[in-house]
């Protein structure tokens, strides 16, 4: 066997590596390019995911107070809306412009005093009102009211939830054109098709609309309510399987 000598084998690697060099070279810009597309789409998914932020923790600033007839104080405590119970309702609305379709709503809420509802969320369903109530009819009840002219007490949508005063529970809501989902600290309570029912309100949270929270002869409390937009692959998720948390 014919041993070379070492400087002579030290050159053939650095010619070898020498001539792959440039391919090498020529393979960056093109993943940089690649990279950055990536990092410009995420962008653009991030953007379509941002979050609206429709309480401070500070002031009452986009609310108004809702004006039922014998509400109860409305107040801000450690970052919280209070809603202070009423003879019969206490609450608040915006009429600031926001999605009326196709979008997620999340909050915390609980229920400070008292045995019925603490948080009646009224909400748009396109040009169709709707609300969410929860620890209604006694203080357990959660559903939609109305579907078909049935409130949550007595419709598909009503379950019951043991409710402790004093607790925060975490709440999402998503409306999309063709279902209303529902979930409690990450527990769906219902998923409704709503595409061959009936949208309504009951007559007592009419001055809630478009969009805004209510208590029923209780003292509730909200905090950390925002809303978004949903992608178009989200909504075409909702309507083929339903959405999961």
């Amino acid at each position: 066997m014919i041993r070379l000598p070492f400087h002579i084998v030290l050159l053939a690697v650095a010619t070898v590596i020498v001539a792959h060099a440039p391919a090498q070279a020529d393979d960056r810009p093109a993943a940089k390019k690649q990279a950055s597309k990536k990092n410009e789409a995420d962008k653009k998914d991030d953007e379509k995911l941002k979050w609206i932020s429709l309480f401070d923790g500070k002031s009452l600033e986009g609310w108004i107070k809702t004006e039922f007839g014998g509400q109860g104080d409305v107040t801000i405590k450690d970052g919280a809306v209070i809603l202070g119970v009423g003879a019969d309702m206490t609450g608040i609305h915006t009429k600031r412009k926001l999605p009326n379709i196709n979008y997620d709503v999340e909050f915390n809420a609980k229920r400070v005093d008292g045995s019925d509802f603490f948080c009646g969320l009224t909400f748009p369903v396109g040009k169709k009102p709707c609300s969410m109530i929860l620890g209604g009819w006694g203080g357990g009840v959660v559903g939609l009211s109305s579907l078909d002219g049935f409130d949550a007490s007595e419709n598909d949508t009503s379950s019951n939830y043991d409710f402790k005063n004093g607790k925060w529970y975490h709440v999402r809501l998503r409306v999309t054109e063709t279902h209303i989902q529902g979930w409690i600290d990450k527990k769906k309570m219902f998923d409704v098709n709503i595409t061959k029912r009936k949208l309504s309100i009951r007559i007592e949270v009419q001055a809630s609309k478009p969009f805004g929270f209510s208590t029923w002869q209780t003292t509730g409390a909200l905090k950390d309510i925002r809303m978004r937009a949903l992608t178009p692959a989200e909504v075409a998720e909702t309507k083929k399987t339903g959405a999961q948390f």
